[in-house]
């Protein structure tokens, strides 16, 4: 699963208004300026603005201009799950070609692929609709996080162009002995 930056961009925006406004019934809520956000985050401000105004379309945010204004949660931090969140920025969390997977179909031996998409689907449902900003801005994630991260294999990287290689680019095969680049330029090389 690829997470963009907008959607990184939009978690830590709401990490940090849930961190400066926690959830606490009959409290009024103070909002959080965007320059505040901005450096807590280092995200630049155009980019913060132009976030911030989705998530606020998206019904996770609202704003409020002048002296006193700043950005708020729309509803508590506990209800806003990364799923919510990922759906405000790109849509649906799982879509194949452009189409949502129930929508997609496929005839012979590609037929059962679409029941595969939608298990994907279910499974990144699983996590990410579990898991809260709430949960994440006090650092209380859900145990099944802890046990998920817990396995070593979900730490090692597993395919994809950048899978083997050294910190350099470098895959492990063109590497001698002593650590450096082995010549594979060929003879006169």
């Amino acid at each position: 699963m690829h997470i963009s930056p907008r959607v990184d961009n939009a978690v830590r925006i709401l990490l940090e208004i849930a961190r400066a406004q926690p959830d606490a019934p009959g409290v009024e809520q103070a909002s959080l300026k965007a320059e505040s956000i901005a450096a807590a985050q280092s995200i630049p401000p155009k980019i913060l603005e132009a976030t911030a105004a989705q998530l606020r379309r998206a019904g996770l945010v609202t704003s409020r201009r002048g002296p006193e204004g700043g950005y708020r949660l729309a509803r508590p931090a506990a209800q806003i799950s990364i799923a919510d969140v990922i759906r405000a920025m790109e849509g649906p969390l799982a879509s194949v070609r452009g189409q949502r997977p129930e929508d997609v179909t496929y005839s012979g031996v590609g037929e059962p692929l679409q029941r595969v998409w939608i298990a994907l689907r279910v499974n990144i449902r699983a996590v990410l609709e579990q898991v809260s900003i709430g949960q994440i801005a006090t650092g209380d994630l859900p145990e099944f996080i802890d046990e998920l991260t817990a396995d070593p294999g979900a730490w090692e990287r597993r395919g994809g162009p950048d899978a083997d290689a050294s910190p350099d680019g470098i895959p492990p095969e063109d590497i001698s002995r002593d650590g450096l680049a082995a010549n594979t330029g060929g003879a006169g090389g």
